[in-house]
């Protein structure tokens, strides 16, 4: 994994076994470790990868927050898209999937500690997916996203 051309077939790989089984620590590590892009940027590391089931988290640093001090909403709405992706990539093994719509509602502000996202489906079709992330804080619902995301034929 060493380039970033080599990025989406590890990534599927990944993504084709845990289509089967959950992710152990090892291989958890080795996605989080590939990882790149805004995810990589964000901070963003994924703890649980199963069938059906995907946690990441996010520890609030001074690059989340906005000018008065709050995570800024497009965090919230880029950790669900993205660990909704990677759900959905579960769902549909050996398929690249990309976001079609995303409808993050914030729900309650967060300045500091860590963010967790856990996605779950509403909806899995041969084409289409539709998840539902909820971030949590301390154990309460901050933000919900519904992201619907769309399978493509590659």
């Amino acid at each position: 994994m060493t380039s970033r051309d080599d990025q989406p077939q590890d990534l599927l790989s990944l993504a084709a076994l845990a289509s089967t089984r959950a992710l152990t620590t090892e291989e958890l590590e080795a996605l989080n470790n590939a990882n790149y892009g805004l995810d990589r940027h964000l901070g963003l590391r994924y703890t649980t990868i199963e069938p059906g089931h995907v946690v990441s988290e996010l520890h609030v640093a001074s690059k989340h927050l906005q000018v008065v001090g709050l995570v800024n909403g497009g965090v919230y709405a880029s950790i669900a898209e993205s660990t909704g992706s990677v759900a959905s990539m579960i769902a549909a093994p050996g398929k690249l999937v990309v976001g079609v719509n995303n409808n993050t509602d914030f729900i309650s502000s967060v300045t500091a500690g860590v963010i967790v996202a856990e996605a779950t489906p509403i909806q899995l079709g041969r084409r289409t997916h539709l998840w539902q992330i909820e971030c949590t804080h301390r154990g309460d619902v901050v933000a919900r996203t519904t992201l619907r995301t769309m399978v493509l034929n590659k």
